[in-house]
């Protein structure tokens, strides 16, 4: 009999916790993990800060609607201040330390190809917003890097649409003006190379470091070339020097396009109405109040513009967009494929997998589809022409 009783008070003692704690206990799922890379500080920092501002906003979003499937996201970031080295010994950190699910960043070429291998290395996906195609693909076996993948459109892409526009306009003889980073050595490159596929003649060629605070010399030797347009490749501090140094030299009259790395508003304000006339390629996202009710990315691009502006009564731009679409692109993977697999190393695998098979994803930067062969997701026709009118982007014509 007293055994009895004794089955019936566990019974009803295990009953209570189940009732009062089940489920409770039930709801604490394990956050997902993510690490980010931004460079915040340095001479990226155009680039860094609104990529660190989007991924917070987003993630506040997130947790404030349940989170994914019931699990909290987490995203750890840190600050490469802009340096390779810093870069490269976070990535590890986040990899090997913190054990994160995937990592969005670095923001830059140089940041993330001091990544790359550290990414392959420790079988954890990475998603860079830096530009360059050889993030993606290794250019001494021209293989896609199996476990990277970039949001921007790369250099050729870029090229491409910028050769494209200059024909449109009947102008074949060019300078180039390249800083000396891994982005414009990169841009260089695909400049170079495509050049004979669209008729276009470099007729100066010309580079500068990304500290330097003067490029009067290389512009002027420019002006005596011949040169109908000027391609400039550079980020940072560097853009707003140039603009000047064109505008107080009187070469307005030679139409100046920067790669898409310009693609910021902060970039306008810095150059102090000397970007006036200057032409340049955004996302789509960075314009969504531009595009016609009809585009296919208006409603995303919408959404994002009135959240962040709202929230930092602050401009959108091209890098905080690439921030938006990289952690869209995780949280995708996560909600198909996150509470399949009880290994850290078959979860990374997984999210890898379902990123190399996305199709039809609607961002800022475009419409993405990836394949094995083409982790970048984007085609030439992604981004916008635009020119600078009245201190914001207007779309060029």
């Amino acid at each position: 009999m007293k055994t009895i009783q004794k089955s019936l008070i566990c019974g009803l003692i295990l009953c209570f916790l189940f009732i009062f704690n089940g489920p409770s206990l039930g709801a604490e799922k394990k956050p997902y993990k993510l690490g980010a890379i931004y460079s915040v500080t340095g001479g990226a920092a155009l680039m860094g800060d609104p990529q660190k501002k989007t991924t917070e906003m987003l993630v506040d979003q997130i947790n404030a609607a349940g989170g994914i499937d019931g699990h909290r996201l987490e995203v750890i970031i840190y600050d490469d201040e802009s340096d390779d080295t810093k870069a490269r010994l976070l990535t590890t950190k986040l990899m090997k330390t913190e054990e994160v699910l995937g990592l969005l960043g670095p923001c830059a070429t140089g940041t993330s190809m001091a990544a790359v291998d550290i990414a392959q290395e420790y079988k954890c996906a990475m998603i860079s917003m830096g530009a360059s195609w050889m993030i993606t693909t290794d250019p001494k076996t021209n293989k896609v890097r199996y476990w990277v993948f970039k949001i921007p459109l790369d250099d050729k892409g870029c090229v491409a649409r910028i050769y494209e526009f200059l024909k449109y306009k009947g102008i074949n003889k060019v300078a180039t003006l390249t800083n000396t980073t891994a982005y414009g050595a990169s841009g260089r490159e695909a400049l170079f190379a495509m050049a004979p596929d669209y008729g276009i003649t470099i007729l100066a060629d010309e580079k500068f470091g990304p500290k330097d605070s003067d490029m009067t010399a290389q512009l002027t030797r420019i002006r005596v070339s011949g040169s109908q347009a000027i391609i400039g490749w550079t980020i940072g501090p560097t853009q707003t020097i140039i603009m000047r140094n064109w505008r107080d030299l009187g070469m307005t009259n030679i139409p100046f396009f920067q790669s898409f790395g310009f693609g910021n508003r902060k970039t306008i304000e810095l150059a102090a109405g000397a970007a006036e006339g200057i032409n340049t390629l955004v996302t789509p996202g960075s314009v969504s109040t531009l595009l016609p009710d009809t585009h296919v990315q208006k409603k995303v691009t919408m959404e994002y513009t009135l959240a962040y502006e709202k929230k930092y009564n602050d401009r959108v731009s091209i890098f905080g967009g690439s921030a938006s679409d990289a952690l869209r692109l995780f949280v995708d993977a996560l909600k198909k494929v996150g509470e399949k697999h009880t290994s850290l190393e078959a979860s990374r695998k997984a999210i890898r997998d379902h990123l190399e098979n996305t199709k039809g994803f609607v961002g800022q930067h475009g419409v993405f589809n990836f394949s094995p062969q083409h982790h970048m997701g984007l085609t030439k026709d992604a981004y916008v022409m635009v020119v600078i009118k009245s201190g914001d982007f207007a779309l060029a014509k």
